[in-house]
């Protein structure tokens, strides 16, 4: 660095590091306005994803059996996890950026403001020497100049014949005297220049070198710190983009997750009713009169089998699906509901009981042991303390109990009623619509029990149709070879196969699976003592091989 132009590049260094230090301020001003930014868009991708979530409870809402409301949740929770990644970047930026340079910024502006008084002070110590040596110099030349004509006076006076030798005595003295603090004056004026050249020769090759380098390396470091602080802006963006991706495959993956097929299935299986198919429309005969005999040959019942053609006195069977629609008055039972649909509300209902009346039985063993303990070590309590809330527990238990035989009770009813309905529909078709054997059932008897079953159709179901056939072909199927298990299964609840081709079972019996569901809500299954035969699938938990 050149001593001539220190004094010079003073004021530039000052103006270039009170730049630095602005920029820094600035920039910690861009990332805390950033992380309002980042915040802001966090909460409302919040508020969003809050606003589309379902408001009800999985259990309740039919609609989250569907793949597509599934897959849409989920896309919803991976928006609201990137939500909390870009919450975590503004934190991140707020805590990493802008406190740390902020704090930075004022360590700097201190620093620097101590190398500058120290500068400063420099610059008044060399300023106040060049002003005492221009003063010492002043008095030198004022007391040579004065020494000169002291002495010219008495040199002029020693000439003059006309002076006296008092006043030459005189004017001699005072030359003397001035020509002696002449000389006092150039002493100190020399000692004074000699102090200048040595403290300007320390300030400008000493002292102002190490301000400089002491500026140097506070901007230095400033500059440093702020590129740190630029890297920390991609640091925490790249600190989430794993996070972040996995959302992303979250959403994706949901994407495939949508399945039309299940979704119809899932459709179907909510809104199956149970009931039987309804028959044949009958024809109504309009042309012929009311009163005709019998034995009018034109429209009678022929030997041949043909359909016999009734008259409009007949009352017309009720067509179930295109029926007016009471309004529905909500039972306990569940009755207002199609059969299928109170078989599943009431299995749930009898399900939630049994959890209720278990935690119940757990609550009751609980107060049994902690009045052990009361009664054995009575200053940790009262036992009869807790009389009242073992009496509470044993009456929610028996009224549980009441109610899981009451819901027990609606539950066998409901099966028998969808017994009775598939063994209704069964008889009226020449075929199940999805038969759990693959032999076809013989169409030759088709034609000859038409009528009957057209007969049968308009009269209302009798008692034994209770016990009706589940599946006609069901004897033909296990005459077959018997078939190898394709899984096993575990019965969850007690079925008694009362009905021909169904089989009973035990709850928790340990059955093979023989044949998949096929829709219809039966599965064929093997026991273990021997015996094979059809089961509700919702009585059954799967597993294939």
């Amino acid at each position: 660095m050149d001593p001539a132009l220190a004094e010079d590049q003073f004021e530039v260094l000052e103006r270039h590091t009170q730049w630095g230090l602005d920029l820094l301020d600035r920039y910690a001003k861009f990332v805390k306005e950033r992380t309002e930014v980042e915040q802001a868009y966090a909460k409302q991708l919040r508020n969003l994803v809050k606003k589309y979530l379902p408001k009800r409870p999985v259990k309740d809402d039919p609609e989250s059996k569907f793949s597509q409301h599934q897959s849409f949740v989920q896309i919803l929770q991976e928006v609201n996890d990137f939500a909390g990644q870009r919450e975590l970047v503004a934190e991140n930026l707020s805590v990493r950026v802008c406190l740390e340079l902020a704090k930075y910024s004022q360590e700097m502006k201190q620093e620097r403001k101590m190398h500058f008084q120290e500068g400063r002070r420099a610059q008044q110590q060399l300023e106040s020497g060049f002003k005492q040596l221009e003063n010492s110099k002043r008095k030198f030349e004022r007391d040579c100049r004065e020494a000169e004509k002291a002495a010219q006076t008495a040199e002029r006076l020693d000439q003059d014949i006309n002076a006296t030798k008092a006043d030459v005595e005189k004017a001699k003295q005072q030359a003397h005297l001035r020509s002696h603090m002449a000389e006092e004056s150039k002493n100190e004026y020399a000692a004074q220049l000699q102090r200048f050249n040595r403290d300007q020769a320390h300030f400008y090759f000493s002292q102002m070198p190490q301000i400089f380098d002491k500026l140097q390396d506070m901007d230095e470091r400033r500059a440093t710190h702020l590129g740190a602080g630029y890297g920390l802006l991609s640091d925490a963006e790249l600190q989430v983009v794993p996070i972040i991706a996995k959302c992303l495959e979250g959403m994706k993956v949901a994407a495939d997750a949508v399945d039309a097929k299940h979704d119809s299935q899932v459709l179907i299986e909510l809104h199956k009713s149970g009931f039987a198919r309804p028959g044949d429309v009958e024809f109504e005969d309009f042309s012929q009169p009311m009163n005709r005999a019998p034995s009018d040959s034109s429209l009678g019942t022929p030997s041949d089998g043909r359909p016999e053609l009734r008259g409009p006195g007949r009352s017309r069977a009720k067509r179930w699906p295109f029926g007016k629609k009471n309004k529905t008055v909500v039972t306990e039972d569940f009755s207002h509901l199609p059969p299928e649909q109170q078989r599943k509300r009431l299995q749930q209902q009898l399900e939630e009981r049994n959890r209720e009346l278990q935690k119940e039985i757990d609550q009751r063993e609980a107060l049994k042991k902690m009045k052990d303990v009361y009664e054995k070590t009575p200053q940790m309590g009262d036992p009869a303390s807790l009389e009242p809330r073992i009496t509470e527990t044993l009456n929610n238990i028996e009224r549980l109990k009441l109610e899981v035989q009451k819901y027990e009770a609606w539950l066998a009813e409901a099966e028998s009623r969808v017994l009775s309905n598939r063994g209704d529909s069964l008889g009226r078709h020449a075929r199940p619509p999805d038969p759990p054997a693959s032999a076809p059932p013989d169409s030759g008897s088709n034609n000859n029990g038409s009528q009957d079953n057209k007969e049968s159709s308009e009269e209302p179901p009798s008692e034994e149709g209770q016990d009706a056939p589940i599946y006609t072909e069901f004897d033909e199927d296990f005459e077959e070879e018997p078939a190898s298990p394709i899984g096993h299964c575990v019965a969850i609840y007690h079925f008694e196969g009362s009905s021909e081709g169904t089989i009973s079972m035990a709850e928790g019996e340990d059955l093979s699976l023989m044949e998949e569901d096929k829709g219809d809500g039966w599965t064929r299954v093997r026991r273990k003592q021997g015996g094979e035969g059809y089961v509700p699938t919702s009585y059954l938990r799967v597993t294939l091989n």
